[in-house]
């Protein structure tokens, strides 16, 4: 197999340092499939390994990329033969082992998902991490008794992939979903994908009381900090919020008394280490109930894979709307 390229990551006395280099396979880490990618996705996650804002990566030098769709080249595993199509989402991509950012990625067959019926390997980068973290969320939910009669699901971060997708999937399903941003200038977005209504972060009063008026019936969080303290103080009886994020900080200061009065359930969701059966489950969910109606909106933004490198501090900034795809082939 020729060598090909790849956005690799590396730290140099203590500072982050990314950018194209040509690779064989046998550079890559160690796996029982190889897959010709065709194409990947921009997460918040990749931008923080890849300008060095966050801690992700475990180990140097990696291949970027949490995400990537292809088809496979060769396998010592019958289930995936040469041209089958498939997905890697998170399985410790650019964490502990090469990520999507190739045109060539070998992996553990465990890792491995068959793209869902009628999907294309585009769609699934489309939605990719954070839209099967987006199902992940509502699916745990969902087996915890969430159901669209029990009321307003609010979902904060709304304008990233997480939070738009989210709210489309959520809408799908009949829920009525309140969009929670500090863009103002999405307010029409949000709605289009399936938001009733939409909150600015900047009017927000989140409150003091360890529990204030009931708002919500469950909540989405991609924020984390003050916001999900506020969740925990709003979240009615019974209702459930899937924490996701942390963009507005790590610290959560709370009371035990929404937990023991208001039988609120926080459920925390990692889509990284998902065990096998459930990881299947959802993304045949998503390729069914849980199908995003809005993709050509939520993820229009595509890149081809030499821009690579200019697209991450957007991410950083958070001034990005939706998913990106990235066109490695």
């Amino acid at each position: 197999m020729d060598n090909f390229r790849a956005y690799r990551i590396n730290e140099v006395d203590g500072k982050i340092v990314a950018g194209f280099e040509t690779l064989s396979v046998d550079d890559l880490s160690e796996g029982n499939v190889v897959v010709k990618v065709s194409n990947s996705s921009i997460n918040y996650k990749d931008a923080l390994a890849a300008t060095g804002a966050g801690k992700i990566l475990r180990r140097y030098p990696l291949v970027g990329g949490i995400d990537l769709a292809g088809t496979v080249v060769s396998s010592d595993d019958a289930d995936y033969q040469p041209g089958t199509a498939l997905l890697v989402n998170g399985c410790g991509l650019s964490e502990t082992r090469d990520g999507g950012y190739a045109e060539y990625a070998r992996v553990d067959s465990a890792s491995l998902v068959a793209i869902p019926e009628g999907m294309t390997a585009v769609e699934c980068m489309q939605i990719g991490t954070a839209g099967y973290t987006a199902a992940l969320a509502i699916h745990r939910m969902e087996q915890n008794g969430q159901r669209p009669e029990n009321g307003l699901i609010v979902v904060t971060g709304a304008t990233g992939g997480v939070g738009s997708i989210a709210i489309d999937m959520l809408s799908g399903r009949g829920y009525e979903v309140v969009a929670l941003t500090g863009k103002a200038n999405e307010v029409d977005y949000l709605k289009s994908i399936g938001a009733r209504s939409v909150l600015l972060r900047g009017e927000l009063d989140l409150g003091k009381r360890p529990m204030e008026k009931a708002l919500w019936a469950g909540a989405i969080d991609n924020l984390g900090g003050d916001y999900l303290t506020w969740l925990t103080r709003t979240v009615d009886y019974g209702g459930n919020i899937a924490s996701i994020g942390l963009a507005a900080g790590h610290k959560l200061e709370t009371t035990v008394l929404p937990f023991i009065l208001r039988a609120v359930c926080l459920l925390g969701i990692n889509s990284v280490d998902t065990p096998h059966d459930l990881r299947h489950t959802v993304w045949r969910r998503i390729g069914g109930d849980l199908r995003p109606q809005h993709l050509a909106k939520i993820g229009h933004n595509t890149i081809d894979f030499d821009a690579l490198p200019a697209a991450f501090q957007a991410y950083i900034d958070g001034t990005v709307t939706g998913r990106t795809v990235v066109n490695i082939a």
